[in-house]
């Protein structure tokens, strides 16, 4: 039997479409630092925080729930020791008051992190270089578990334990005595 080319040569074509397509949705990831796409136009805005947990670079930068931009840079400054996160901001959110604090947060329990802006009152808005001094750093869920074990690892042992049930009624109790 003589194998047929043009089953071959479609095989191959979609073969090569499918590396494509996994190449394109590679680069499209808030991870990799890859875009394919230009760089929308929008300002910048700087927020320093204790503590960024896993916030990658290309991650989403929101306000009640809706994507503003995305997180273009994080260094750190070595003069307070904080992790500073640049953010492009969309031009057509251009009504955020400049008293708006930012925090980084987690898309569900184990999600990726992103930039939460809550509104201010202020009737300024952020502008290209604005910087949000009011932030909250990340809630890195290893440091709280620690901190729980470390907690409950500082509490004394109780001598008599007498929380549990079976130190309560069954010592304590009076006997009752019975007359024959």
């Amino acid at each position: 039997m003589r194998p047929n080319r043009g089953i071959e040569i479609g095989t191959g074509l979609f073969v090569v479409l499918g590396f494509v397509s996994l190449l394109f949705l590679t680069t499209q990831l808030p991870s990799s630092g890859l875009k394919l796409a230009h760089t929308k136009a929008g300002f910048r805005i700087t927020a320093a925080f204790d503590n960024v947990g896993d916030l990658k670079v290309g991650s989403p930068v929101t306000m009640a729930g809706v994507n503003l931009g995305e997180v273009e840079s994080i260094r750190i400054d070595w003069t307070t020791y904080k992790a500073v996160v640049r953010m492009r901001i969309d031009t057509q959110y251009n009504k955020i008051p400049d008293d708006s604090d930012a925090s980084v947060q987690t898309q569900g329990l184990l999600g990726g992190k992103y930039v939460g802006i809550g509104a201010g009152g202020s009737e300024t808005y952020l502008k290209e270089g604005s910087q949000i001094t009011l932030t909250q750093s990340a809630l890195v869920l290893e440091s709280l578990i620690n901190k729980f074990f470390t907690s409950q690892a500082s509490k004394p042992p109780d001598a008599a334990d007498s929380s549990s049930p079976a130190g309560n009624n069954a010592a304590s109790a009076p006997k009752k005595e019975t007359s024959k």
